[in-house]
């Protein structure tokens, strides 16, 4: 039985399944002190998390040139592997998968994360089973291009209207809009509530408590 309007339900990954942006802030920052380049603020460093490594190295550090992006994407990998074994789901995000998955839902991932990341991810917390298909920003364009969402809706037939879109960043919320794709935000995450509730998304929870409770709701 599904108690919600949407055959699909499509997660964005850091900061809305995985308590993952202070450790995302953190690698960012260090990376460019070791480079010798300008050290983004956390607010700066925030705001890019979603979006695809090159494009949130632009946005982070404008006063570089394109060919240091991958410098400094190296030096992102580096301080990220070393902590990604320490990140942790917030707490209930599984067992709402879990009860979505058991009422018929199509559970779906679109992340700014690449494909080995996320298969890392899906792996270590054993949510792969979950999850019926996802897209990465290695494999799309980067978010808010609308590819990720255009990709999944195609894949599954299902249309715009009966998906339902939940991120933590306006990044996820304007991919959603751009798509035809209801969005529904969580303001645990990367970016404020105030800048979140600007793109007018469904709804806007601060706790996976409460967005569990209207998921689930009958």
């Amino acid at each position: 039985m599904q108690d919600l309007n949407y055959d699909m339900i499509i997660w964005d990954w850091d900061g809305t399944l995985m308590n993952s942006t202070p450790t995302i802030v953190d690698c960012m920052q260090k990376s460019c002190m070791d480079l010798g380049m300008p050290i983004p603020s956390n607010e700066i460093a925030s705001h890019v998390i979603g979006l695809g490594l090159h494009d949130a190295v632009k946005i982070a550090i404008p006063s570089i040139s394109e060919s240091e992006y991958e410098l400094v994407s190296q030096r992102f990998r580096h301080y990220y592997l070393k902590q990604e074994h320490d990140l942790v789901l917030f707490l209930g995000v599984r067992e709402l998968l879990e009860e979505l998955k058991k009422r018929g839902h199509i559970l779906a991932v679109a992340t700014g994360k690449p494909r080995l990341g996320l298969n890392r991810s899906l792996e270590k917390h054993q949510l792969g089973h979950l999850f019926n298909l996802s897209r990465t920003a290695d494999e799309t364009k980067s978010k808010p291009h609308p590819q990720m969402l255009l990709e999944l809706l195609d894949q599954t037939g299902i249309p715009a209207h009966r998906s339902l879109m939940i991120g933590d960043t306006t990044h996820d919320l304007l991919m959603a809009k751009q798509a035809g794709v209801p969005g529904l935000a969580v303001a645990y995450g990367a970016h404020p509530e105030s800048q979140l509730l600007s793109y007018e998304p469904v709804a806007c929870f601060r706790e996976v408590k409460e967005l569990s409770k209207f998921l689930l709701s009958s």
